[in-house]
């Protein structure tokens, strides 16, 4: 047993050198931050004159699956994989993840309708029968164009990429499914509501780990003989750090989407006044999704390696334990707060279903923004976490720099 239930297998499956993984964490446009921290990377990286893919194994989930497979298509080029992911990050719309046709139905300024058809209305909706608030028919178009899969059997055969893993979670069996494709055949695994499918990773693959539950509509997924219907990855994820470790990282890069462990003194869900409104409501339910299992996940694999620790070298050789190591990297400030700055960036009919509030300040303002920072995408928002996740990384240097090996190393090709 390994950190986060991790695999079994004593013999490292990809040769004698200890395997580096990544993990990029669900968080819809928090994901933005994650883009900033790999600008870092490599950065670093051709400070040190290193070559070729940090990342053999790469995991993701939501929006950090999408991430984590453009990176995974650009496996032979890192620096030019991260900047083209960059361009879009850097330059984003909302419109080029969803549209609002669904929500405009619930419209404030379209209630004046209720009261003059309040039946009509109704006929409508039940006719339309809308299967979320949002339609992210532009991601899917967006996937197309970012995330060549197509690429990945030939990257993993030239030993650029040893196996890429999405999750997602299945709205039919309650499980949390994580979808893999590797460069050699790997056991799955099944753990407790949650196991393992070998196979192609697909862009509905990616539009089901990124499906924000409520706001973006299910993505059915062919399993074996019959269908099922597939939700964010985040959703009943409660070990996230796993996948990279079935498939045999020893040392993972674990990239957050909100801060790891909050102030004692900072603002938290009760300390607004009156009633919270849909917004903070919407927003925590949010946060407990995408913030709360990787914290404790990590935890754990501390834990684990504290107690393994414990335990003579030669003692473990002889068993299936070894500890993993981590690097965490999480945003610095809190994002509700930067995403407070740019709510007035949100579609009209978005930040009027939620009663978002332009402007304001303090821990009010914060609250109500916490939704509004999982649809921001927006280039004034996303530009600012880019740059905060490539300043939180520049300044663990020297820890990254060790975790990787990049200091006092020859250059290697």
């Amino acid at each position: 047993m390994s950190p986060s239930g991790g695999g079994p297998d004593t013999v490292r499956p990809w040769g004698s050198k200890p395997v580096a993984g990544l993990l990029l964490t669900g968080g819809g446009a928090r994901a933005a931050y994650q883009v900033g921290v790999l600008q870092a990377l490599a950065e670093l990286r051709r400070g040190a004159q290193r070559a070729g893919n940090p990342f053999p194994v790469i995991t993701g989930t939501s929006a950090g699956a999408i991430n984590a497979a453009a990176l995974a298509c650009g496996a032979a080029h890192f620096d030019r994989a991260v900047r083209r992911i960059a361009k879009v990050w850097h330059e984003f719309r909302p419109e080029q993840v969803y549209r609002t046709d669904p929500l405009a139905l619930l419209d404030t300024p379209g209630r004046w309708r209720m009261l003059m058809g309040l039946a009509r209305l109704l006929a409508r909706w039940r006719r339309r029968q809308p299967r979320s608030l949002l339609d992210n028919a532009p991601l899917a178009e967006l996937l197309a164009r970012l995330v060549p899969l197509e690429r990945l059997p030939a990257l993993m055969a030239a030993g650029h990429l040893h196996a890429l893993a999405v999750t997602a979670s299945s709205y039919n069996t309650g499980e949390h499914v994580t979808f893999y494709q590797s460069a050699r055949p790997m056991q799955p695994w099944v753990r407790s509501q949650r196991r393992a499918v070998p196979g192609l990773v697909t862009h509905a693959h990616l539009l089901a780990s990124s499906a924000i539950p409520f706001v973006f509509p299910s993505t059915p997924i062919a399993r074996g003989d019959h269908v099922e219907y597939f939700g964010d990855g985040s959703m009943r994820q409660s070990a996230p750090i796993a996948a990279a470790i079935h498939l045999g990282a020893e040392r993972i890069l674990v990239v957050g989407s909100g801060r790891m462990r909050e102030p004692v003194d900072a603002a938290g869900p009760n300390t607004f006044g009156g009633e919270p409104s849909l917004a903070q409501i919407a927003g925590h339910a949010l946060s407990s999704i995408f913030l709360d299992a990787l914290a404790v996940d990590v935890e754990r694999a501390e834990r684990i390696n504290q107690t393994l620790a414990l335990i003579p070298e030669e003692a473990r050789r002889h068993t299936q334990l070894r500890p993993v190591q981590l690097l965490v990297i999480s945003p610095s400030e809190r994002v509700d707060v930067i995403a407070s700055r740019h709510v007035g960036a949100l579609p009209g009919v978005v930040r009027r279903a939620f009663g978002h509030h332009n402007g304001g300040n303090g821990t009010s303002a914060a609250q109500s923004a916490a939704l509004a920072s999982y649809l921001l995408f927006d280039s004034g928002f996303t530009r600012e976490l880019m740059a905060l996740g490539r300043a939180d990384t520049l300044a663990r240097r020297d820890e990254v720099l060790r975790f990787f090996g990049w200091c006092g190393a020859a250059p290697h090709g």
